[in-house]
């Protein structure tokens, strides 16, 4: 592993530009209109916090990032652009990558439980209205009251009907359970399930170690997952996303100030994760991104225009790198102006008037300092990655699969007892013909012995419900929602 700042380019002057590691947990922003260079400048990030020793998961939404994987071509465009900045190190080479998909046909299987997501994050992703969030957060209560695992969406169908069908008895605990709110929390499950998302809810789920790998060189490995597919459902998406940063946030210990970060999380297209997002889902985002930076996670967002992030978070981002925006309408030259606004200026030009004039490649780019305050701006030649600008052809794309470390780990899909069986369980009971009673002076010993394994099966569920309870009762974002 290596300390040493990572070299992003050269100025014109042939100045470095280098984002110091120390630094890099303080989280990062990389904006642009499309077709000026941003992924190729995200894959220079990528592949150098992965040869320092640092894992890096990253989101591929165009299908373009694979090629990490495969060293780069050196010739064309990449040889004329090392030639400007007098780059005389440059080794192709590619990056220990491990390939993630949702819907498991492009990578290692993505899933996590409903108990795990946590009704926040559920009701956003299902699009419910005020009146029906709130119901899925007492169906979630009702659930660790009763000891039931929600793990899958059956899991969840089969608790929302028993909620239903015994509304009445249990109005009096948890409050008003209107049937049609119920039935319109199970329709929205069955679109979710009709676009193919349901595969994501379930068992196994993703151990948060396999993101965090150096491969036997020290090398962090670069965890790439398909979202080619995933953005028809950007709900999903985004809400999948911001579940894992909080799980990592619950799960790693704090790391104060680290000399180089424990993990980068790299998220495109990060106005989805804004668009449409209630009030309460945004305080905790912003909570979130302001916290994990001390868990030793720098995230760095990936967007258009610095408009699409709130003030709140984007003054959370010290290190920036802006391509270059063009302003043919209002919007866009109130982009270009915020844009500016957000480095600190240089004498040498004119901020505003270099974003519009950039071409492909170039970016303002400004870093944070050994103290942690933002250099000047710099206009920047970004260095070509040394794996490959392009994806894998389909053929290495399935070599790397077959030869992954974790082949066949997540393949096999786990379906434990949980809610669904055990409402199942108590249906067939309540419609089974009572058992004979003793008659006086018979034996009671086997009934005895029912009862007490009855009772062990109670506590142990209790236990189990209690666990799942304080699981839930996070909400989403671990404690930082307060105890919800």
């Amino acid at each position: 592993m290596s300390t040493a700042p990572l070299y992003l380019g050269s100025t014109h002057e042939h100045a470095p530009v280098r984002l110091r590691l120390a630094m890099a947990n303080r989280h990062g922003l990389i904006t642009g209109a499309t077709g000026t260079g941003k992924t190729v400048t995200l894959q220079r990030l990528a592949e150098s916090f992965s040869r320092a020793g640092t894992p890096v998961f990253l989101a591929d939404v165009k299908g373009d990032l694979s090629g990490l994987a495969a060293p780069a071509d050196p010739g064309g465009k990449v040889a004329e652009r090392l030639a400007r900045l007098g780059v005389e190190d440059y080794q192709p080479r590619p990056c220990p990558t491990l390939f993630w998909d949702m819907f498991a046909t492009r990578g290692h299987p993505v899933r996590a439980t409903i108990s795990e997501l946590g009704p926040l994050l559920l009701a956003h992703i299902l699009e419910l209205n005020d009146t029906q969030s709130g119901l899925l957060y007492a169906c979630f209560r009702i659930a660790d009251d009763e000891g039931l695992l929600l793990l899958d969406l059956k899991d969840l169908r089969a608790l929302l009907g028993w909620v239903a069908d015994n509304a009445k008895a249990l109005a009096g605990r948890y409050g008003n359970l209107p049937a049609n709110s119920l039935g319109a929390i199970q329709r929205r499950l069955l679109v979710l399930e009709q676009d193919g998302s349901g595969h994501f809810f379930g068992e196994p789920s993703l151990n948060l170690r396999d993101l965090m790998q150096r491969d036997f060189s020290g090398q962090g490995v670069v965890s790439i997952l398909d979202a080619t597919r995933l953005m028809q459902s950007p709900r999903l998406y985004a809400s999948f996303l911001l579940w894992l940063l909080s799980e990592l946030f619950e799960t790693l210990p704090e790391l104060g100030d680290p000399p180089q970060p424990v993990l980068v999380f790299f998220f495109d297209e990060a106005h989805l994760l804004f668009n449409s997002a209630p009030r309460p889902l945004l305080e905790k985002i912003e909570q979130l991104v302001r916290l994990i930076r001390s868990k030793g996670v720098g995230v760095y967002f990936i967007t258009q225009s610095p408009l699409d992030i709130p003030d709140t978070v984007l003054g959370q981002l010290g290190n920036r790198v802006q391509h270059a925006l063009r302003a043919f309408t209002p919007r866009d030259e109130q982009a270009v102006r915020a844009a500016a606004r957000t480095f600190r200026a240089n004498p040498a030009f004119d901020t505003q008037a270099a974003i519009t004039t950039l071409g492909v490649g170039e970016a303002l780019v400004s870093v944070l300092d050994e103290k942690g305050a933002p250099t000047p701006v710099e206009i920047t030649l970004i260095c070509p990655p040394e794996s490959r600008i392009g994806p894998l052809t389909e053929e290495e794309h399935q070599a790397r699969l077959a030869q992954s470390p974790l082949a066949g780990r997540y393949d096999q899909v786990l379906d434990r007892e949980s809610a669904f069986e055990l409402l199942e369980r108590r249906l067939a009971q309540q419609a089974a013909p009572p058992a004979p009673q003793p008659q006086d002076g018979a034996p009671r010993r086997a009934g005895n012995r029912d009862s007490l394994l009855e009772s062990v099966a109670k506590s142990t569920l209790r236990s189990i419900g209690s666990q799942l309870g304080r699981r839930i009762a996070r909400g989403l974002l671990g404690s930082l929602l307060g105890g919800k």
